[in-house]
């Protein structure tokens, strides 16, 4: 398996990121990919590369979360680390409305901005989405010029928006929501496409059942796997099969 979005770099594992990554090592984690936030995520997110490099890789990115007032110095700060250390992926970027809209039009800005950095360096992209999946779909739509590739990720929508993502050639990232009793995707995950699904975790966020609101982590990617297994009457190793050629396809791993 390929958790294909785990913050392992971030301050909740400083206490046993060796155990979390053995752990996952057991569970047949053989990849843990890192999107970067902010800026202050950098140098951690290097440091835990640095220190498995056989196994997580990092991307580079700033998430709509870490937009502000400042975002024009802060996207030059980060278009410059591709000059100077090599990234799988251009994340996670996106547009975020849940908590606050003040900085929409910057957000919007950073997110086109990214999507260009993209085309340009031929790199897949990560997409964030939260109370915004019109917009971003709608920007995505005007900027896809046939070349830009990427997932849209913690994929909890509807199948109307499975099929518009995968319209545009984009896949669905799929994490411990999916294992969410009350978050409807028993409905979707059995008539997703399984050509464009990867498995992920957002670790340490959205731990899934039976860790839900627990720290989570990359080994509960098999929990996932497991889910999408049962839903769709198949077994464990179909799942793994083909989300490891997409997510290879993907990243170019």
């Amino acid at each position: 398996m390929i958790d294909t979005h785990a913050h392992i770099y971030a301050s909740e594992f400083d206490n046993d990121r060796d155990e979390v990554v053995q752990r996952a090592l057991q569970q047949g984690v053989e990849r843990i990919l890192m999107p970067n936030i902010d800026l202050d995520s950098i140098a951690p997110m290097l440091q835990t590369e640095a220190a498995y490099p056989d196994i997580c890789r990092s991307m580079m990115g700033l998430h709509p979360c870490y937009v502000d007032a400042n975002v024009n110095q802060t996207l030059e700060t980060v278009r410059a680390w591709f000059e100077k250390h090599s990234f799988i992926a251009v994340g996670e970027i996106g547009i975020d409305l849940y908590w606050d809209k003040t900085y929409k039009a910057e957000q919007e800005m950073a997110f086109i901005t990214q999507l260009n950095w993209a085309k340009e360096l031929n790199l897949p992209v990560v997409i964030h989405t939260r109370d915004s999946i019109e917009e971003t779909l709608g920007l995505l739509e005007k900027e896809q010029d046939g070349s830009l590739r990427g997932v849209f990720h913690c994929f909890g929508g509807s199948l109307k928006e499975a099929k518009a993502i995968n319209g545009l050639g984009f896949h669905l990232g799929l994490g411990g929501v999916s294992t969410f009793k009350n978050g409807g995707m028993d409905k979707v995950i059995p008539h997703l496409d399984m050509d464009y699904v990867i498995l992920e975790t957002d670790s340490p966020y959205l731990a899934p059942v039976p860790h839900r609101g627990k720290r989570n982590e990359p080994a509960y990617v098999s929990l996932v796997s497991q889910r999408i297994a049962d839903l769709r009457n198949c077994s464990t190793e179909d799942v793994h099969k083909i989300t490891n050629k997409n997510v290879n396809n993907l990243f170019l791993l």
